[in-house]
């Protein structure tokens, strides 16, 4: 796969719920797609009610056996996009794997134009909102 069969998504700016589903349809129709700057995805609603949420998800399980809960910003939207897939069909599984999402942007896609897209744009939202980075932070990544 050459970086010429990939579509770059750039992250910043863009709606979680509707980036993911955006992405989710474009993955079943066979698309390659790597999303950059998973940090600056934005997530909205209250922060703080959105953590306690996060923080009663990850309190499900135990740490040795699972389930084991994402908390790096790629790590979560690559979650948000697997539930939107059907994963225990073959073309679900084939979809999430042509998937990249990358904290930051890679060398590799550094000159390449992004994707921006309009129907998950932030500017649509009126109310709160925030970064997927500053969830995953207090939930436990450990950025450097």
């Amino acid at each position: 796969m050459s970086s010429k069969d990939i579509t770059v998504v750039d992250g910043s700016n863009h709606i979680m719920g509707r980036l993911a589903s955006v992405i989710a349809k474009r993955l079943l129709q066979g698309e390659n797609i790597a999303v950059v700057n998973a940090e600056n995805i934005v997530v909205s609603g209250d922060f703080y009610s959105v953590l306690e949420e996060w923080m009663e998800f990850l309190e499900v399980g135990k740490y040795r056996k699972g389930p084991f809960h994402p908390r790096r910003p790629d790590t979560i939207f690559r979650r948000v996009v697997r539930g939107m897939l059907p994963r225990d069909k073959f073309k679900g599984r084939k979809a999430f794997k042509r998937l990249k999402v990358y904290i930051g942007i890679p060398e590799a896609f550094k000159n390449m134009k992004f994707e921006v897209i309009e129907d998950a744009k932030a500017s649509r939202l009126k109310g709160p909102y925030f970064r997927l980075g500053e969830l995953a932070k207090q939930i436990g990544w450990r950025s450097k």
